[in-house]
């Protein structure tokens, strides 16, 4: 038999096995450092774009808020400004209650009876006079009492005094005044 050496033959195929094995590592390696990189960057920019939204999202939040607060102040002001219109109407409302008022007082003074003050605080009215008995401030009295403006009559002190040889009574009376429903034309209803 005739000897053959193989060896080199064989250690030429190793060596190129393992060439081909180590360029496909190189290649596997490269592909993998690629897809990693690739996924990397894609993460990064995916992450970087939902920072950006969170930042919008964050910056119109921030002006929404300073919306908010700017309603709310709009709100106060407009509490405020309601009060002070609810406030001047009340101030209209009345202003022609004391002319009535007084027009009632005098509707309802009896012949002998002399106001000296009057005295309004809130609805309460303080009347002092005198007159020329005491049975005209009882009639007085009586005419408050029907009166649809004047309510409550009553009466503080009376007392009896002497003024130029006449006997007289000096009175104080006390009432509330009201508000009657009233009809078209503003007057008070029967």
């Amino acid at each position: 038999m005739a000897k053959i050496n193989l060896l080199p033959w064989r250690a030429a195929l190793r060596k190129q096995r393992k060439l081909e094995f180590l360029s496909a590592l190189g290649v596997v390696a490269v592909v993998a450092v690629a897809v990693w990189v690739g996924i990397h960057l894609f993460y990064t920019e995916d992450l970087e774009y939902q920072n950006s939204r969170n930042a919008y999202i964050q910056a119109e939040t921030a002006k929404l808020d300073a919306q908010i607060r700017e309603i709310q102040e709009l709100e106060k002001e407009k509490q405020r400004l309601i009060a002070r219109m609810k406030a001047i109407e009340g101030l209209q409302s009345s202003r022609p209650m004391i002319v009535r008022i007084f027009d009632e007082i005098v509707n309802t003074l009896p012949e002998g009876v002399y106001l000296t003050a009057v005295t309004q605080t809130g609805d309460s009215l303080q009347i002092t006079g005198v007159a020329e008995s005491n049975a005209r401030v009882s009639s007085l009295m009586r005419n408050i009492e029907k009166s649809a403006w004047l309510t409550t009559p009553k009466l503080q002190i009376i007392e009896s005094a002497d003024n130029s040889g006449r006997r007289i009574a000096r009175f104080t009376l006390t009432l509330k005044q009201a508000s009657p429903q009233s009809g078209k034309d503003g007057e008070p209803m029967s």
